[in-house]
């Protein structure tokens, strides 16, 4: 192994330069393996590269003086010789001195290579983390129509529930009950007894008394007092010959009992079978009162604002939010919880339909890619110069000789076709121009 194996990397198997993987990181014996076949690959290239400049040496030795056909091969592999060797050292130039000469403008990159980051990066900044750049991919790419066909799959929908309700219940257990009161307390608590709600709620009643929306409510609670009176007639009597005076005989109680009892059972009985009744214009001409003094009367709005702040001023106001924060957490967590749960087959089946949509509606897909690439691009054209840094910022923190010995590793094998090619083309050249020479004379 290489000492860029046991110092600071320039991009050490772990991925950022100079970082040693974590406990959870990637395979090291994977990037290892990696590694070695790269380092054989280089070698093997060198060889071939090294043999074709020592077999046009030997062939220009052994063809050195000779005229007529020979002499063609002659200055062939001179030639051959002769580009062989700059393109060595044009490829050796850039990772080290040649030969280990202080020649100027060699070993490029462990000298020059915070120049050459800042270059990458300038070059990165204008043609990768450019807004139009990125908005262009965004746009070929579909990203919420990939989205939407990987999440209208029911295993994939599942998957994600299952990571959502892991992340929710990481922090339901993380949360304290004390600082979630405290939270409650300073921001809602707080915010309900400064905003002045008496309007709000009038507002709220006047809505609802002119759509007729609490008629249900009143419906409901009719049928279930008739309901109960039929089951609870001798209590109702009771109740009523219990409040009779001393002096007045059983018998006439009793009587009395049950016309009251027969008389409520009856107003109670037309109150719910007529919509139009009396009664419950009644209702609905105080509830409407009620809404417009809520909104414009001073004195209503006062005893409400009133009220509000005793509520909120209470001692058991804190222990109630404690208590009801602690059962809406411990209820949530059972839900998430239970991987067969009502709420994690709706999150997965909401998922699943989300999904659908994605994948089949094309103008939420226009809407979704329109945020995303607005979204993205805000990002790009707000921190591009930001993230660009990372690249400078990377390479001057590497040593500039691991840096050479691990970027050679990478892409030494492919440089070394130059050289393979420079010692053909070479060969060719000298060739040519060699025959070219004997035409001429």
């Amino acid at each position: 192994m290489s000492a860029s194996a046991t110092t600071a990397a320039p991009a050490g198997p772990g991925g950022a330069p100079g970082q040693q993987p974590g406990p959870a990181g990637p395979d090291l014996s994977a990037f290892a393996d990696a590694d070695e076949r790269r380092r054989a690959g280089l070698r093997r290239m060198k060889l071939v590269a090294g043999g074709l400049l020592l077999v046009a040496a030997v062939i220009y030795a052994l063809t050195l003086g000779r005229d007529g056909p020979l002499g063609f091969v002659n200055a062939g592999a001179e030639a051959a010789m002769v580009g062989a060797l700059a393109d060595w050292f044009a490829v050796t130039a850039l990772f080290r001195h040649p030969l280990g000469l202080p020649i100027p403008h060699t070993a490029l990159i462990p000298t020059r290579k915070d120049a050459l980051g800042r270059s990458l990066e300038e070059f990165v900044a204008t043609n990768f983390l450019s807004e139009d750049v990125v908005r262009d991919k965004l746009v070929r790419a579909r990203v919420s129509h990939r989205v939407g066909e990987w999440l209208a799959h029911p295993d994939h929908a599942a998957r994600v529930a299952a990571e959502v309700s892991t992340l929710a219940g990481g922090a339901l257990r993380v949360l304290r009950d004390e600082d979630v009161a405290t939270v409650l307390e300073q921001v809602v608590v707080r915010r309900v007894a400064e905003t002045p709600w008496s309007p709000i709620a009038g507002q709220v009643l006047a809505g609802i008394v002119a759509e007729k929306t609490h008629h249900r409510l009143v419906d409901l609670v009719l049928a279930e007092s008739h309901r109960w009176l039929k089951a609870n007639r001798d209590t109702v009597i009771r109740l009523v010959t219990d409040q009779a005076p001393d002096w007045t005989p059983q018998w006439l109680d009793e009587r009395v009992g049950r016309r009251v009892y027969y008389e409520v059972e009856r107003w109670v009985e037309e109150v719910r079978d007529d919509p139009d009744h009396r009664a419950r214009r009644a209702l609905d001409h105080m509830l409407d009162r009620f809404a417009d003094d809520l909104q414009h009367d001073p004195t209503t709005r006062a005893r409400a604002e009133a009220v509000k702040e005793r509520l909120i001023a209470h001692p058991e106001m804190r222990r109630a939010t404690v208590a009801a924060w602690t059962t809406f957490r411990r209820l949530l967590e059972e839900a998430i919880a239970d991987p067969h749960g009502e709420l994690r087959r709706r999150v997965a089946g909401g998922l699943a339909e989300l999904g659908e949509r994605l994948r089949d509606d094309a103008a939420l897909q226009a809407h979704v890619d329109r945020y995303v690439q607005d979204g993205v691009g805000y990002v790009v054209r707000t921190y591009a110069g930001e993230v660009a840094t990372v690249i400078s910022d990377t390479v001057e923190r590497w040593d500039g000789r691991d840096a050479s010995r691990r970027i050679e590793l990478h892409v030494g094998r492919d440089l070394q076709f130059i050289r393979i090619n420079g010692t053909v083309v070479g060969a060719l050249a000298g060739l040519a121009i060699h025959t070219a020479t004997v035409l001429v004379r």
